[in-house]
């Protein structure tokens, strides 16, 4: 009774001053980051590294810990016991530690506010910009990889990614939960899928998208002329009209959008036939598409325009010029395309 008057409603985690106990209070909080900012994909993600940290340090308590200790966690899911470094993986689950960490800020727990200046004081080696950017060449081959293993819808995505510049996941689209706001009329897997369709191209080739990155923050659109991208345009010649229905990157197998997994693997096997160098990735054909338009000269601004970075106060101007942004951007890389294979 004493517990109700005081506020409390139903059952409550029991902060103990353990890191197990900040970790699932910013996991369940319904009004936690975790579940109102953060997407369903990215949560997953979040969700195995939270499982790590509280099989690693979730019995410890937070106010006996220092600076030494969480250097030696941060070695420890830096490398594997064979010694092979993982930074990447132990940046995660350090940025993981710092959002639990921050909401318990924020939720007075104790030791929190204490434990945060102590990251703070913290230098975390930080991961190397990436230096991949493929080349149409190298593009063109990694089509051909596709198209012999039976799959020309991911050729067709990696030429949308390389000449449009826009994000791979973009034009794949996501597996969602049922309870996503977003309705679909793709279900399978016990979840749904949230992505473009065919339905995104109109009669002249213009195709329109409103990049993940800027769905909840900017909200713009930014829109393809794909009659001046020659790569897309020879993928689509192969794709009979009866078939452009639906999702637009599908999984020649199922007939359903890919699995990410599934889709992972794909590209991996696409990229090694093609041999493409070892380290780099699908999300390197963006960086690739960017490069190509700066070696043939076109302007930083057109290249930001088509790739649909933003701010609030510029969307409205991008808008307006943005899909001449693109026309001009493809004349060019085109031409130095053309140039450059004779």
């Amino acid at each position: 009774m004493l517990l109700w008057m005081w506020g409390q409603r139903g059952p409550k985690l029991i902060v103990d001053g353990t890191f197990k106990a900040v970790i699932l209070l910013y996991e369940a909080d319904p009004e936690s980051p975790y579940n109102t900012d953060i997407k369903p994909g990215v949560r997953e993600t979040y969700g195995v590294y939270i499982r790590r940290l509280i099989s690693h340090i979730g019995d410890l308590r937070i106010d006996l810990q220092d600076r030494r200790a969480v250097k030696r966690w941060f070695k420890e899911w830096r490398f594997d016991p064979d010694g092979r470094d993982r930074l990447p993986r132990a940046r995660m689950v350090l940025a993981v530690l710092k959002a639990a960490i921050t909401f318990g800020v924020g939720c007075r727990v104790p030791g929190c506010k204490a434990f945060q200046e102590v990251l703070e004081t913290i230098e975390f080696p930080a991961l190397r910009s990436r230096t991949f950017a493929p080349t149409a060449a190298q593009i063109e081959a990694a089509r051909k990889a596709a198209h012999a293993a039976g799959k020309p819808r991911r050729a067709l995505l990696y030429a949308l990614v390389f000449e449009t510049t826009g994000r791979a996941f973009d034009f794949l689209g996501q597996w969602m939960p049922l309870s996503y706001k977003k309705s679909s009329a793709v279900v399978a897997y016990g979840k749904k899928w949230i992505g473009p369709t065919w339905a995104s191209i109109d009669d002249n080739m213009l195709m329109t998208i409103k990049p993940t990155k800027t769905e909840n923050s900017t909200g713009v659109e930014v829109t393809f002329d794909l009659s001046v991208c020659p790569m897309v345009m020879e993928e689509l010649k192969l794709i009979p009209k009866a078939e452009r229905k639906g999702p637009l990157i599908i999984h020649e197998g199922t007939g359903l959008p890919y699995v990410y997994q599934t889709f992972r693997g794909g590209w991996k096997a696409d990229f090694n036939a093609a041999g493409i160098p070892k380290g780099m990735w699908c999300r390197d054909l963006r960086a690739g598409g960017v490069t190509e338009g700066g070696k043939a000269g076109v302007s930083k601004d057109d290249r930001r325009k088509i790739a649909g970075h933003a701010t609030p106060k510029q969307t409205e101007a991008y808008d307006r010029d943005q899909i001449e942004a693109f026309r001009r951007t493809m004349k060019t890389r085109t031409s130095y395309r053309s140039q450059n294979r004779a």
